[in-house]
């Protein structure tokens, strides 16, 4: 995928990060109709990525309570045998909250105003998923092994 943005920028693990994520959020939303703030985020909930509207606690915030409604439906999907989540929406009194698979242990989440067109919102998340989506993946943190004295 070409972009004009800045230059992607990788974590440890070797999965984008900073400026080049944050380009894309901004871009997903200046573009977007009806978009508000967008953040990427681990299955844990830490922020990867967060649209230039939201501060870092809002951001951190959002990632938390998008996790908590992703954690929610996959319990859904499995208590009642309904497979995987692709999508979770939240529709509230003045707007939306979108959360989509990003590739393996990674989610983006979308905040919609309230004359936000799901289907188009949920079609460009999952462009933007299919082009970036393996480069999303965020590995599960891990415990470090405490070491005998």
């Amino acid at each position: 995928m070409k972009t004009d943005g800045p230059a992607m920028n990788e974590d440890v693990a070797g999965k984008p990060q900073g400026p080049w994520l944050d380009w894309l959020l901004n871009d997903l939303v200046k573009r977007l109709s009806g978009a508000e703030k967008a953040v990427v985020l681990s299955a844990d909930g830490l922020t990867l990525g967060r649209s230039a509207d939201l501060d870092r606690e809002s951001g951190e915030h959002l990632s938390a309570m998008a996790s908590a409604f992703r954690s929610l439906a996959r319990g859904v999907g499995s208590q009642f045998d309904k497979g995987s989540v692709h999508q979770t929406v939240v529709e509230l009194e003045r707007g939306y909250l979108v959360v989509t698979e990003a590739g393996e242990g990674a989610c983006l989440a979308l905040i919609a105003g309230p004359g936000a067109d799901l289907g188009v919102v949920a079609y460009e998340m999952n462009v933007l998923v299919g082009q970036v989506g393996t480069n999303l993946s965020a590995p599960p943190r891990r415990a470090p092994i405490p070491q005998a004295p």
